[in-house]
């Protein structure tokens, strides 16, 4: 499988001629920027490359489409990507430092929040759909696929009906932010072994 969608995206991410770096890994955090979407359960992908980041006393800089950082661990240069370009167009920003960074597409890894699971439950998988998500839904339309690796992150569904985007966009309770940085922790652990260990390892390790 890995081979074939490697072979599917060589036309969209690289040349024929590119030589790939098969040690380094692309890890976008989805959400939005700016502060009034800080602390929100929609930043929960900012959060976990925010936590990554700090891990190693690295900073994110400003570039094009997002705010990037990169850290080593175990060989592996993880490059952390916290697209600018609003949640909805998400997809710009990953094709377009998949391509500066010569990234393998099986090693790219969305890490994001979702209704669709419980609060502080994470699954690791290798493709999907969006589930209803704009920013994968973005990132799917620009790929032509969905078959990339993604981080889900669960938020919940407790919200009144026709209150999605307010609980979406809101800030996290005060009992979910007392168990936040233990869920934040672990997808980062998760993010590192799918780098280390390989997705399919990682998967049964995390996917409890």
């Amino acid at each position: 499988m890995i081979k074939a969608l490697n072979n599917f995206f060589k036309n969209l991410f690289h040349k024929e001629e590119e030589e790939l770096d098969v040690m380094k890994y692309l890890i976008v955090g989805l959400g939005n920027m700016g502060a009034e979407y800080d602390g929100t359960r929609h930043n929960v992908g900012f959060d976990v490359v925010d936590k990554l980041a700090a891990s190693k006393e690295v900073s994110f800089k400003n570039d094009t489409n997002g705010d990037l950082a990169e850290i080593k661990y175990k060989g592996r240069t993880f490059v952390l990507l916290k697209p600018s370009t609003f949640m909805n167009l998400s997809g710009k920003a990953v094709r377009y430092w998949g391509q500066k960074k010569k990234i393998q597409p099986s090693n790219l890894l969305v890490v994001v929040d979702d209704l669709n699971l419980p609060f502080g439950k994470i699954r690791l998988r290798t493709k999907g759909n969006d589930g209803g998500h704009n920013g994968l839904k973005d990132i799917n339309q620009v790929l032509g696929t969905g078959a990339y690796a993604r981080l889900r992150i669960g938020i919940g569904s407790d919200y009144a009906k026709g209150r999605q985007a307010d609980f979406v966009l809101g800030e996290w309770s005060d009992e979910e932010n007392d168990k936040l940085p233990e869920i934040v922790k672990q997808a980062c652990d998760a993010v590192l072994a799918f780098g280390t260990i390989g997705a399919n390892r990682a998967m049964t390790e995390f996917n409890k």
